[in-house]
This record gives C-alpha cells, structure tokens and sequence, in this order.
C-alpha cells in the first residue's frame, strides 16, 4: 500500500519511456538483472520504469544513456512527461523522435503518410475507420496531424523521402473533390527542395515492400531507428541487423517506384484526370 502510493499512474509519456527503454536494454542483450548494477538501482526498480509505473530520475536516465549506447534517444524522451492528445499511444515516441530527426524515410501502402494529408483527407480517413471518434477526438487528431505538419518547413531542414503506393491515391478517399485537393497539395509538396516523393507504379513485378509500411530515421547523432505500424501498434527498431534490413530495402524500392520527376508528371496527370 505504502509503495503504490509513491508510484504515479501509469501514463503515455511514462509507458513511452519505458518501452524505448526496453528496446535498447534488449538490443544490447541484457537482462533487468544486468542492467540493475550499471544504472545503480535495483532491477525492481528497471522493471518498474519499463512497466511505466514509475518517473525515470535524471541520474537513471543519463546512466542508462551511457550504459545502453541509446545515442541521445533516452533523454529525447525523458523531456516528454505529459500525454499529446491527438497522437495515438503507440505512435507519440516516434512522433518525439521525429521532431528532432535529420532525416526521415517513408513508405506508405495504406494511406497517403501523415505528413503529406489536407485537413479533409485527414477527415475522411479518421472517419473510416472504426470506431467512429467523438467530435472533441477527431478535432485533436487533425490538430497533432497539422501540428505535425510543420516539419516539413522546420529550421534546420529534414530531408524527406516518402514512397507511396500509386493504388492508394487511385482509392479516392473520401470522394473526387477531397482527392483534387490532396493532388493539388501533393503536387505543391513536392516543389519543396527538402521533399522527394516517388509513386511505386501499380503494375511493378519487383517489389522490396511487401512485407508492409515501415519509417526510418536519422537522429542529430547520425545513427538509425526504424518504425513499423499495424492494426493497433507500433514499434520502434533499433537493433544494427534489424535497421541494415529495413534500409536494403528501402533502397531497392527507390530504385523500383517511379522517378521524382517521373512521379510528379503522375500527380499532375492524375489530378488533369479528375
């Protein structure tokens, strides 16, 4: 009773902190016995801050910082300790890495990225997908999606790359006119110097992406962290194997969609055709 008294109730930004924690103490092949010793508090305690049943001390966060190699990424998250409404759980660690990255890497067969949505877009797709949100809900999710947003024109500069799917804007969410105006902006996007974007081809034999979406990031530190998206979850990936993988093949679909330019005359084509 004493000690669930000191321990705050679990939030997003504590469980955040702790699954970023785990990740590195597992790619570094350690168990919360092993970890204990070398942030000097007890594996009780690791196993609580991984539980996100407790507030990592500044003195835990910067010796996990040394001892787990976590380049900068624990106390990135460390500064967050308050929910962003809007984001979905599973994604507010991604989005905090995102905001500090130098560049970002994204491929999308679902949906146009996050990044790149109109106001209207962003409409349809959150009210297509079950349950239906609150009208208070769905005004947050457009808000953090716009917040968002603002990276793309952050100084110092992201590079961007996306690679979309040309299936998902022949869908036409939400309607002819919503997709004109996604066309139109795409199509504006694309005139930014720090924005690439490439069509994977609807018909296109050889494809590296099957296996889904994924992101890749570079931090100010120049290393890489990679994320990847289901029904209901998402996961940071941080393991040296794991990341060469993901930039393979990420790679090999640069070279598979269609060109920037070629990409763009797709846009403009597609948005003459409507």
């Amino acid at each position: 009773m004493g000690n669930s008294s000191c321990e705050p109730e679990p939030s997003d930004s504590l469980k955040a902190f702790g699954a970023v924690l785990k990740v590195f103490r597992e790619r570094a092949s350690l168990t919360q016995e092993q970890l204990a010793p070398l942030v000097r508090y007890s594996p009780h305690f690791v196993g609580s801050i991984e539980q996100g049943r407790r507030l990592p001390p500044g003195d835990f966060v910067e010796q996990a910082e040394e001892a787990l190699d976590a380049f900068g990424v624990l106390r990135a998250v460390a500064k967050h300790v308050s929910r962003q409404p809007g984001l979905a759980a599973w994604f507010r660690l991604w989005a905090q890495l995102e905001a500090a990255a130098v560049s970002l890497c994204t491929y999308e067969c679902r949906v146009v990225p996050g990044l790149l949505q109109t106001e209207a877009y962003a409409r349809a797709v959150m009210l297509n997908v079950p349950p239906p949100p609150t009208e208070e809900e769905l005004e947050e999710r457009i808000a953090a999606r716009l917040e968002r947003q603002k990276l793309l024109t952050r100084k110092p500069p992201i590079a961007f790359s996306f690679i979309i799917e040309e299936s998902v804007l022949l869908r036409h969410t939400g309607g002819d006119d919503i997709t004109r105006e996604l066309l139109d902006h795409l199509i504006a996007c694309v005139q930014l110097w720090n924005v690439e974007l490439q069509i994977m081809p609807l018909k296109q034999p050889y494809h590296a992406g099957t296996d889904g979406p994924m992101q890749l990031l570079e931090t100010p530190d120049h290393k890489w962290l990679g994320y990847s998206e289901g029904q209901q979850t998402g996961q940071l990936i941080s393991g040296p194997k794991d990341i060469s993988l993901m930039q393979m093949r990420y790679a090999k679909m640069r070279s598979q969609a269609l060109s920037p330019a070629d990409s763009a005359d797709l846009l403009k084509r597609m948005r003459g055709a409507l």
